[in-house]
């Protein structure tokens, strides 16, 4: 793979599923440019990019309940078994994970069915996914003017309104409190999505006015509540730095095919020390 130097103008394509989405391997993803830094690596980002792993379990019931809400994604196979301890009920998961599938027992599907109806019936997610109200997994990518780097995006949801389009992002959590997707937001680098996605959406023609990043999660148990929300302009901010620095680094990266970890190329051994936080706590306890 070679740094791309001349600027390729911004495509979208509709339709296109997860797999070839995933599959491009010339341009770098949100997810992508969160990886590359700490506390992941550059290493970290190529090794995974390269071994792309196999379906996880704990994915297929977020990936179920996309698919209810949005209209589009995984084909979902239910499996008429109470749980995975015969083998032919395994062999059925399995034969579903083979084709691109996602598996899901009568118990599970009944949750999806009941959260999807959860989204439907909010005063906000509702009508932010009403039914053709949206294009669902509209894939973008466009090229980063000052590194060159190739990008690419999949908003969930993608709603044109007059003035303003809507770029809403759905999430499934174990807990979608305000407090716990305030940690979410700053545990799993949610501020680099939205200013990457926003800054695509542009770049692609898609939002020739204004363009908002919506944030919907969604609490994985009942009564599977939800938080609607947007980033502050100073987390956006902070996200969109992030990005530029991820950029500058996959792009070296890319030119010089070296793709180094934590500390970089060293030639003495780096000081290590505890979070500053408890070395001031314990300073001043024992100290």
């Amino acid at each position: 793979m070679t740094a791309i130097t001349e600027v390729e103008a911004p495509v979208f394509v509709d339709g296109m599923s997860a797999e070839e989405y995933h599959a491009d391997r010339g341009s770098i993803s949100s997810t992508g440019l969160r990886s590359i830094l700490a506390p992941g690596c550059p290493a970290q980002f190529k090794w995974e990019r390269d071994n792309p792993q196999p379906p996880k379990r704990e994915f297929d019931l977020g990936n179920a309940v996309h698919t209810a809400v949005l209209g589009e994604g995984h084909d979902i196979v239910e499996i008429d078994y109470p749980n995975y301890l015969k083998a032919d009920a395994r062999a059925q998961r399995d034969i579903a994970y083979d084709e691109g599938k996602v598996p899901l027992l009568p118990k599970e599907k009944k949750q999806v069915d009941a959260m999807a109806a959860v989204v439907r019936q909010h005063p906000i997610a509702g009508p932010l996914f009403a039914p053709g109200s949206g294009i669902p997994e509209r894939s973008i990518w466009w090229t980063d003017p000052a590194t060159g780097v190739r990008c690419r995006a999949r908003p969930d949801w993608l709603k044109t309104l007059p003035g303003l389009t809507l770029c809403v992002d759905f999430k499934t959590c174990r807990d979608a409190s305000p407090e716990a997707v305030s940690r979410a937001i700053r545990d799993h680098a949610y501020h680099q999505q939205d200013p990457l996605y926003q800054d695509g959406i542009q770049a692609a023609g898609l939002a020739p006015d204004q363009c908002r990043f919506i944030f919907v999660f969604q609490s994985k148990q009942a009564p599977y509540l939800i938080t609607v929300g947007e980033l502050v302009q100073q987390d956006r901010d902070i996200g969109r730095a992030r990005n530029r620095r991820a950029l500058e680094i996959y792009a070296n990266c890319v030119a010089t095919d070296t793709w180094s970890d934590w500390t970089g190329p060293v030639t003495e051994i780096p000081p290590i020390s505890m979070p500053p936080w408890d070395t001031i706590r314990q300073a001043e306890e024992y100290l």
